[in-house]
């Protein structure tokens, strides 16, 4: 029941953090005055404690033809066994600079699984590329402002994850891709939500 629990937690945190990105890209994309918007970024954020609750989110209001990833459906070992990666959402969005399609918004949650001392050291979450399985044609990020540091699986708990993102530039005509997130075993075969 715990687990349950604790499982609905993270997803209401996901859910109020996804509404969130959403609210402040449309923001960015808002035509302004002449003075540029600055730049935010985010930072990874652990999750320590089952018992943590969210406020509910507000429902999104703008529909989506591709219902997106599943609770557990893309989950792969990390950091030599010691920890795992579950992808989130791998979203497509406008950029708020062009105004371009072209670029994915990949959220992911990383894991220790390990009960025993892991050594120093985490994941690159900004180092993530893609490949178009069809051309071999591989994307990398946009800019490491657009992306989520460094996650050190050392310094969560055991069963405590952090929380990262990187966007990825990626034609719009593209559909599916392959994930490989640096220290994972590779996410084959994801499809872009619209």
């Amino acid at each position: 029941m715990a687990l349950l629990a604790s499982g609905y937690a993270a997803y209401e945190v996901f859910m109020l953090r996804q509404a969130m990105t959403t609210l402040q890209l449309e923001r960015n994309a808002a035509p302004t005055s002449s003075n540029p918007t600055p730049t935010t970024t985010t930072t990874a954020i652990a999750t320590n404690s089952p018992t943590e609750t969210a406020a509910t989110p507000t429902p999104d209001a703008s529909p989506t033809t591709n219902t997106g990833i599943q609770p557990g459906e893309f989950v792969q070992p990390a950091f030599g066994g010691k920890a795992q990666v579950e992808l989130l959402s791998v979203k497509r969005i406008k950029d708020p600079k062009t105004g371009n399609r072209d670029v994915v918004n990949v959220q992911m949650r990383i894991r220790r699984v390990a009960k025993d001392d892991v050594e120093t050291g985490g994941i690159y979450t900004y180092d993530t590329k893609a490949r178009n399985p069809d051309t071999s044609e591989t994307y990398e990020r946009v800019d490491t402002s657009r992306a989520t540091g460094q996650v050190d699986v050392s310094n969560l708990r055991p069963q405590a994850s952090a929380d990262g993102y990187v966007w990825l530039r990626i034609p719009e005509e593209v559909k599916t891709i392959d994930i490989f997130v640096p220290q994972t075993a590779a996410f084959k075969n994801v499809s872009i939500s619209s």
